[in-house]
């Protein structure tokens, strides 16, 4: 979420209360969505979490339409093969700002090459690391027992040591927090 770690705990914010700021708070009836509004709800929340603009988002929607498949599926992949995203998969960074960080400075490596652009699609087989003279940074000190403890997706393999991970095969969600399928009907409108 956007508090971090934070929200890991009790004291999340968003657990706390659970209801809209203001004056009125819980008390208040709200009025039912309609469908256009659900589907626009769920895209901005889309949006916001994967860090992207309007324009960008919509990009990889129309890019998804393209492709021969199952939408809602090939939208989710292209949004998990972002570098950004990749990154903070493997617990590189602490949260999806915080990874697309890493990467806009220069610090994260594909294959051996510095890649600084947040956008770009790591594909299977690829290895992406941490570039070695910004390991002794102090943004990476007691690295390798946050990546020991992490838990990661089944599709990345990380060395906690190396301070690397490959990519094992196609980026995919088992579950994911929100309906692909809104957002494909929202966009074909």
């Amino acid at each position: 979420m956007l508090k971090g770690e934070k929200c890991l705990g009790p004291k999340c914010p968003f657990v706390k209360r659970n209801y809209p700021p203001g004056m009125h708070g819980p008390d208040q009836k709200r009025a039912k969505l309609s469908g256009y509004g659900k589907q626009l709800k769920e895209k901005q929340k889309v949006k916001r979490v994967y860090g992207l603009i309007e324009r960008q988002f919509a990009n990889l929607v129309e890019e998804a339409q393209v492709k021969v498949g199952d939408t809602s599926k090939i939208l989710v992949n292209l949004l998990e093969s972002r570098l950004d995203n990749v990154v903070y998969r493997c617990a590189f960074g602490k949260n999806r700002m915080n990874a697309r960080q890493l990467v806009s400075h220069g610090l994260i490596t594909v294959n051996g090459k510095k890649v600084d652009v947040p956008s770009f699609r790591v594909k299977a087989g690829m290895v992406v690391a941490i570039k070695p003279e910004a390991k002794s940074k102090k943004a990476f000190e007691n690295f390798t027992e946050r990546l020991t403890k992490a838990e990661y997706p089944s599709w990345i393999s990380v060395d906690p040591v190396a301070f690397s991970a490959k990519i094992l095969n196609a980026p995919s969600l088992d579950n994911p927090n929100f309906s692909s399928q809104s957002i494909i009907e929202f966009y074909s409108r």
